[in-house]
């Protein structure tokens, strides 16, 4: 029996999950161009919505010239509704939108793709690589909390006639430089919604940039890795400490016997 094709294989598994999280993300920026926003706040969903589908064209190409017989990505493995997913509309196509459904048979082939085996070679994978995981969920996790609360800032600011964020700019660029806990206080909420969600900005930007800066730490400072069959640095002052403990010990014993050979002879006489 022929093993089925694995999408994609040519590439990693934290790659497949970023592919996954952005296709749930791309899904759900379709779901919310639906609901009756006012312009600003759908010209933003836009341009976050061209961003992804720039990314999903990359991928595209990329799979496509890569795989060793394009012809089975492009139609056994349905590399066509990747191409149809990722045509942007720019605005201007409006019923290209519907073309977003496609994602759902990308988004189906990895999910089935991290399932099984490969999902205890995922679990396995984080387990291993700690460390570059925990900096790629930072970053994908500061992405979504900048695609989201930029997008609920507007909304909110946009009915109010004192904001001063009245476009998807001054949207992210209050989110922004709020996340990197920078605060230049230059655009600002005034409604009771945008500072709600100012506030849960605050709180994910000091977490974020305390994850990166631990992270960034610990690439500059490394781990301390002796040579094989040599002690690390951290270990050699307990094993030299317990070296003098054990002479001083056999000492004390041999003391101790001399004593009682002097004390024998001394009743013997």
């Amino acid at each position: 029996m022929e093993q089925e094709a694995e999408y994609p294989p040519r590439h990693g598994i934290s790659y497949n999950l970023f592919i996954l999280v952005l296709t749930i993300l791309s899904l759900l920026v379709m779901v919310v161009l639906l609901l009756p926003l006012d312009d600003a706040t759908i010209k933003l969903l836009q341009v976050y919505d061209t961003l992804i589908c720039v990314i999903f064209l990359i991928d595209f190409f990329f799979n496509l010239f890569t795989s060793p017989k394009k012809s089975d990505y492009f139609i056994k493995e349905r590399g066509w509704l990747d191409l149809l997913g990722s045509l942007p509309s720019l605005g201007i196509f409006k019923y290209t939108a519907l073309l977003r459904l496609a994602r759902l048979s990308r988004l189906a082939r990895i999910a089935r793709l991290l399932r099984g085996e490969n999902k205890r070679a995922l679990v396995s994978d984080i387990v291993k690589n700690r460390s570059q995981y925990a900096g790629f969920i930072t970053l994908l996790l500061a992405l979504i909390v900048l695609t989201t609360t930029s997008v609920l800032v507007l909304q909110f600011e946009s009915h109010s006639p004192d904001a001063n964020i009245k476009t998807g700019w001054d949207a992210l660029w209050y989110a922004l430089v709020t996340i990197t806990t920078v605060g230049y206080g230059d655009r600002y909420p005034v409604t009771v919604g945008g500072r709600i969600t100012g506030i849960f900005i605050m709180f994910t930007g000091i977490g974020i940039i305390g994850a990166l800066a631990s992270i960034l730490a610990s690439l500059l400072v490394g781990p301390s890795l002796a040579p094989e069959g040599e002690e690390s640095p951290v270990e050699a002052p307990a094993s030299s400490l317990e070296k003098e403990l054990t002479e001083i010990k056999n000492e004390l014993a041999d003391v101790r016997q001399l004593i009682e050979k002097i004390s024998t002879d001394h009743e013997k006489n």
